[in-house]
């Protein structure tokens, strides 16, 4: 259908909400929905968090390279000396921590972004070379979780703790978190969920933060508006909302009941069903092993959950193929591992501040800007414009 004014002649219909629409090509990795698989550059995205660390993951998003033990060594030096914050952002944390106490550290951290990316003068990627953007998306990514941590501490009335360098990624944000140095297994745990959701094709927040590398702007206003788009409840709000679900069910015997009345009222059922993929999410199944590793009855009764769950959407919405999604099984491990649920979807940006920038840095090679065109459906123009009264 043609589209009214100046763009008709170059405007094309897609989809509602884009679904399918290709907008670029990327060589950062793919989500294959119906295969129920999905990679980081050429490798599987769960095979990674099984057997690599986060440090590496990362050297690939940013290098294109898997390191060896050497440079995986220097690169985790790198990193980990960065993690550490300016002066004048480290002190408008506990304002920003009250400003935000209803609304969260992921609130708080749009504002803390900004002010670092302020404080470091970065300036626009169209006006800086490679070697300068890859350094402006290491330092800016190192920060995240620092931010985080404290910004959780502080709206809890606690300081904030210091970053380690002799700890992994991941093992320091829960050291951060917590005040402790954390448990081996919980913080392997951890990596790997933060390696697991470290990119996942064009997903909402990291559209954005193209669209906005494509004007040519800095690194950390391309950052701050994918934070803003993952603090939506229909894109990284759902692990919590996920063991709410847990908790509103309560008991095995009210599973069916629950949900059917839920599922006939046209409701969402959080933790399950995803827009790509059509078979179960790899990245559920993952978790789901990382959490009967663990054990106990918060594990037992989430899989008896999922499994009746599974079988009633079958039942009520035949050929739609709803699965547990990532949410599901990620709120179940971060639970056991004694993250606060507030800090779940926080740590879901701490994974993803690296696919982030990763996608700034590649969609800052190309120089045309991303702009769409809209159909207006309004009142008929030119009406006349009415006198003042």
């Amino acid at each position: 259908m043609p589209i009214n004014g100046s763009t008709a002649a170059t405007a094309v219909d897609v989809p509602r909400g884009l679904a399918g629409v290709v907008v670029t090509d990327t060589e950062l990795g793919d989500v294959r929905g119906r295969e129920g698989f999905y990679h980081y550059r050429q490798y599987s995205a769960v095979e990674l968090a099984e057997t690599r660390g986060f440090e590496d993951v990362w050297h690939l998003m940013l290098h294109g390279e898997l390191p060896g033990a050497e440079r995986s060594a220097a690169f985790a030096r790198e990193t980990a000396g960065q993690r550490g914050l300016p002066e004048d952002v480290r002190a408008a944390l506990p304002a920003i921590a009250r400003a935000g106490a209803v609304s969260g550290p992921l609130a708080g951290l749009r504002t803390a972004l900004s002010l670092f990316g302020a404080s470091r003068g970065f300036r626009p990627v169209y006006d800086i070379d490679p070697e300068r953007r890859r350094a402006d998306v290491v330092a800016a990514t190192a920060v995240v979780p620092t931010m985080l941590t404290a910004l959780h501490r502080l709206g809890e009335g606690l300081e904030p703790v210091e970053p380690r360098e002799d700890l992994s990624y991941a093992a320091n944000y829960l050291y951060m978190l917590t005040g402790s140095e954390p448990d081996p297994a919980h913080a392997r745990a951890i990596e790997q969920y933060l390696i697991s959701t470290i990119d996942h094709g064009f997903n909402a927040s990291t559209f954005t933060g193209r669209v906005i590398a494509s004007t040519g702007a800095d690194v950390v206003a391309s950052l701050v508006g994918a934070v803003g788009a993952l603090s939506g409840p229909l894109h990284g709000g759902a692990p919590s909302r996920a063991l709410d679900t847990l908790d509103a069910i309560g008991t095995p015997d009210r599973i069916d009941s629950w949900i059917r009345e839920r599922v006939l009222a046209g409701e969402r059922i959080m933790g399950f069903g995803h827009p790509v993929y059509r078979t179960e999410d790899p990245r559920s199944r993952m978790l789901r092993g990382i959490a009967e590793r663990f054990g106990g009855p918060l594990v037992d009764f989430a899989v008896q959950v999922e499994r009746q769950v599974e079988a009633i959407l079958a039942e009520l919405k035949p050929g739609r193929e709803l699965h547990t999604n990532v949410e599901f099984y990620a709120g179940v491990v971060m639970e056991l591992c004694g993250l606060p649920r507030t800090m779940f979807t926080p740590t879901f940006a701490a994974a993803r501040v690296v696919g982030w920038s990763a996608n700034i840095l590649e969609q800052s090679e190309d120089s045309k800007i991303i702009r769409p065109a809209a159909r207006y459906v309004g009142m008929e123009p030119p009406v006349a414009v009415p006198p003042a009264v």
